[in-house]
């Protein structure tokens, strides 16, 4: 059976601020799938049509969140490394209390019952947010410095930052921090933010999205409409799943979740996929400013005609125009 979970408590932080983690609703699922699935999700993406060429291998990936479940069967394999930023805990404890680090981490590179949209990529685990919920941007900043200058145990390196929060206002270190990993070659794919209230008029902005350095995700559904909840503003680049979204959880389990925490995975996974084609047939790595212009150029224009708020220049798929709009009929 189903279980429904509770909404996330804000973050506070010093200034009045808020961090957030962007899910609207968890359910767990009441076991694993019986054998491997191709998720809905993972196939509007069309990843499976890029899994013969590229499933992100030799890419890092650091998933700043609440932490993961290391020994999660779907994990396991490829979790290279972890570092907690939360004060008075070891910095090698990264376990995951609240669930949703560990359901963006699956989304990104799960590789067992179900499968991530970049199943060979590597997570890099820092955890920022503490058992209660609680986060502040001086973590956050911590946290992105430190993947800037990571190093894995083969000289690997991180190509791509996802964080699936925010908050209202702007904070100039967090966006420092940000600057100086797009200057080092590293992708940072944000959550738009679940503030919006489903009319494209508004705006509803959320930082680190908002930044124009950061690659700001929206939420769209299955049938590719945009989720109500899903911030809209200027500053959104792209669309992708995010309702209904099944992935790993805690304790071994699955669960589905909402919001555009867990689309912004989705993009991070797409974008390892995109790394490995790309220093596969160039034999060198892409640079940030490449990276996301690959990414927006592999999009189907899915809300008002051209680039809009809430949606951006589109959904994010390997697929054709054509059989994406088959697939969500």
């Amino acid at each position: 059976m189903a279980a429904p979970l509770v909404a996330r408590p804000l973050a506070t932080v010093g200034g009045g601020a808020a961090v957030r983690l962007y899910d609207t609703k968890v359910t767990l699922l009441g076991g694993p799938p019986p054998e491997p699935v191709l998720l809905p999700n993972i196939r509007a993406m069309g990843f499976n049509y890029l899994w013969p060429e590229c499933a992100g291998r030799g890419v890092v990936v650091a998933v700043i969140d609440s932490g993961c479940d290391v020994d999660h069967p779907d994990l396991r394999p490829n979790i290279i490394g972890g570092r907690c930023f939360v004060p008075g805990r070891p910095t090698d404890d990264v376990r995951d209390e609240n669930g949703h680090g560990t359901h963006v981490a699956g989304t990104i590179a799960a590789n067992g019952r179900i499968k991530g949209g970049a199943y060979e990529a590597k997570l890099l685990i820092l955890k920022v947010f503490d058992a209660s919920g609680q986060c502040d941007f001086g973590r956050i900043v911590q946290a992105v410095n430190y993947a800037v200058v990571w190093r894995g145990p083969r000289g690997e390196r991180v190509g791509i930052i996802n964080m699936s929060l925010g908050g209202p206002e702007s904070d100039p270190a967090l966006h420092q921090a940000v600057r100086a990993a797009v200057a080092n070659g590293i992708l940072v794919v944000c959550a738009a933010g679940n503030s919006g209230d489903g009319r494209g008029e508004t705006v509803e902005i959320d930082y680190p999205a908002a930044y124009e350095e950061s690659l700001s995700v929206g939420a769209v559904d299955l049938a590719l409409k945009s989720c109500y909840f899903t911030n809209t503003n200027d500053q959104v680049d792209v669309a992708a799943p995010g309702a209904g979204v099944v992935s790993t959880y805690p304790g071994g389990r699955y669960a589905s979740m909402d919001g555009t925490s867990m689309a912004a995975p989705h993009v991070s996974a797409f974008a390892a996929c995109m790394i490995e084609k790309f220093q596969r047939r160039n034999r060198r790595l892409p640079g940030a400013a490449e990276l996301r212009s690959i990414v927006q150029l592999m999009t189907v224009d899915v809300g008002e005609m051209g680039i809009d708020r809430a949606t951006g220049t589109g959904f994010v798929t390997a697929l054709p125009s054509a059989a994406l709009l088959r697939a969500s009929a």
